[in-house]
């Protein structure tokens, strides 16, 4: 089958602004977006550019905007979606080229929460111990991919790029959330900050775009709920 694809472009050597420019591909109905843009640029117009790497929606590295909405072109499925579609960078982000966009400002945000274990306590001999309720208080936040599908959709993150944003905030509640971490005062008082859990307006948006069915905005809530009546 055909798949009409409008892409948008946008090469900061020749171009002052991005453009769209339409492309057919030979597609079947059960391959992949991933599959019909790796035709285009295998078999049309090689200088077209975008992330990929493992094709199966763990990486997260080829987030883009689908007919509108935030998907991971390796996981929407070409039966699914129209014969012709559109096909965008994720906003919020400044475009290097074509569907790619510039992330060290998110994983710069990503690096400010501390995502990673803290704890005061010696090791033990064997390992931390976590009932299953311990453990489903966080289990929701631990399948962040950091594809920046949710800080892409977040009208707060567009206007307010210093917002460290939804995927961030999903994982520093992963470790505060954690009870085998002892830094969850420390995080909390860096989402309290100007621009940290509060420019939140929840919009709902972020759970919307998360390829991973997170619960961000609520998660998001829980560490509003926690600074403002029960701080670790």
């Amino acid at each position: 089958m055909q798949l009409a694809l409008k892409i948008q472009r946008f090469d900061p050597e020749r171009d002052s602004k991005p453009h769209f420019v339409d492309y057919e591909a030979e597609v079947e109905p059960t391959d992949r977006i991933l599959d019909a843009l790796n035709y285009v640029k295998w078999y049309l117009d090689g200088t077209l550019t975008y992330r990929r790497s493992c094709a199966h929606g763990i990486c997260g590295s080829d987030a883009m905007r689908i007919n509108g909405r935030n998907r991971l072109a390796c996981k929407l499925l070409v039966k699914d979606v129209p014969r012709r579609i559109t096909v965008e960078p994720l906003l919020g982000f400044r475009v290097i080229k074509d569907l790619v966009v510039d992330m060290d400002l998110f994983f710069a945000l990503y690096a400010a929460v501390k995502p990673y274990l803290i704890t005061d306590t010696p090791p033990p001999e064997k390992e931390r111990l976590q009932s299953p309720e311990q453990r489903e208080l966080f289990d929701d936040s631990t399948k962040c991919i950091l594809c920046a599908s949710c800080t892409g959709s977040c009208p707060p993150y567009w206007g307010n790029p210093d917002f460290v944003g939804p995927a961030a905030l999903v994982n520093a509640h992963r470790f505060i959330f954690d009870s085998r971490d002892d830094g969850g005062p420390e995080r909390l008082d860096i989402l309290n900050a100007r621009n940290g859990v509060w420019r939140c307006r929840t919009v709902f948006n972020c759970t919307e775009a998360c390829p991973r069915g997170i619960k961000v905005t609520k998660h998001i809530e829980e560490l509003k709920r926690l600074l403002l009546f029960n701080r670790v």
